[in-house]
């Protein structure tokens, strides 16, 4: 009866990381497939950094500092300062100066990277229903937060 339960549960563990291994390809191909069509589509190329510079600002929550980026990030405020200054070419993302400490730049988002964001969310959601991803909405449906 050992046995059998022993063998039982390597099976388990078996279909588990062939599931995690099938996942894994999938969001792989979900991201080469987003990557394409940024490549493709009309407007900014964007590299690693300023793409996760840019995702960052606009997903994640509170005001953001070159300062707070940086250690986020984990790369120097040098590198953060030239990818906000590439999104400031591109109307992605502005600087203001911090009126309670002078010191202190804050990023603010813009309505061009509001658009970029929903349209790379568009994106990502026809790539993991293309992918047969579970749980890919069927309709985009999220909402984006407004430019400061």
């Amino acid at each position: 009866m050992g046995f059998k339960s022993n063998h039982t549960a390597g099976k388990a563990g078996e279909e588990q990381t062939a599931m995690a291994a099938s996942t894994t390809d999938q969001l792989v191909g979900i991201l080469r497939d987003t990557i394409v069509a940024m490549v493709r589509r009309e407007g900014p190329d964007l590299t690693a950094r300023q793409l996760g510079v840019f995702l960052t600002c606009y997903l994640r929550e509170g005001e953001h500092t070159v300062r707070g980026l940086a250690a986020e990030l984990d790369v120097s405020k040098p590198a953060i300062t030239r990818a906000l200054d590439r999104l400031g070419e591109f109307d992605l993302a502005r600087r203001k100066r911090d009126t309670r400490d002078r010191r202190s730049v804050l990023v603010q988002r813009t309505l061009r990277g509001n658009a970029l964001l929903r349209d790379l969310i568009k994106i990502l959601d026809e790539a993991a229903r293309n992918a047969g991803l579970p749980g890919a909405p069927a309709a985009p449906a999220r909402r984006v937060r407004a430019a400061a």
